[in-house]
């Protein structure tokens, strides 16, 4: 009768972290862009760690990558940048059943970097400029109108009250730096700036 042999694995159970290098995913509508990952893991069943598959980590680091590009590529890159705390968690929630398997539990995901192409960044960057100088198109054309309307109520002013172009002419004279045209007619004074 063969005697039964006993073999001593070690299996770390202390928290751990891989990081997935730069992975270059198409989204949902088609664009290419680069994301890696950052993965904390444990051991939390070291008989199935040891037993279930050959190099467990690996397994479980194909699995992330898997479940990554599948998440990605259900959406556009808009979604992507405006969720990223929601793509890894659910990149965490589709390996959970596989880490499992493994004796692995993976105890957070988080999305380190997403690199966009460099023609996007400028196509964002042009957008940002084009937004923001049309704002201030608009703010320069609210302005001109307004000055407009300011000076069409001085002229109708003026037209219905000849005093108040007398009581201006007065002013120009009093700050000084004009020159007045008196006329003879009432209501001709003008004042016009020197030069």
């Amino acid at each position: 009768m063969p005697r039964a042999r006993r073999r001593v694995v070690r299996v770390v159970l202390r928290p751990r972290q891989f990081a997935m290098p730069v992975q270059e995913v198409l989204t949902g509508d088609g664009l290419s862009v680069k994301l890696s990952l950052v993965v904390t893991l444990r051991t939390v069943d070291a008989r199935r760690w040891h037993e279930a598959v050959d190099l467990p980590d690996q397994f479980l680091y194909s699995a992330v990558q898997i479940a990554l590009r599948t998440e990605v590529s259900a959406g556009t890159l808009d979604e992507l940048l405006a969720d990223r705390t929601g793509v890894p968690e659910r990149v965490a929630d589709a390996v959970r059943l596989e880490s499992e398997a493994v004796g692995l539990a993976v105890d957070a995901v988080a999305l380190r970097d997403v690199i966009v192409p460099a023609e996007l960044r400028r196509a964002a960057v042009d957008l940002v400029v084009a937004r923001t100088q049309g704002q201030a198109a608009l703010e320069r054309a609210r302005s001109e109108v307004a000055a407009t309307r300011a000076l069409a109520n001085a002229a109708r002013l003026m037209s219905d009250h000849p005093a108040l172009l007398q009581l201006r002419t007065l002013q120009a004279v009093e700050a000084g730096g004009a020159t007045v045209v008196l006329s003879a007619e009432p209501g001709l004074a003008t004042a016009r700036a020197a030069s």
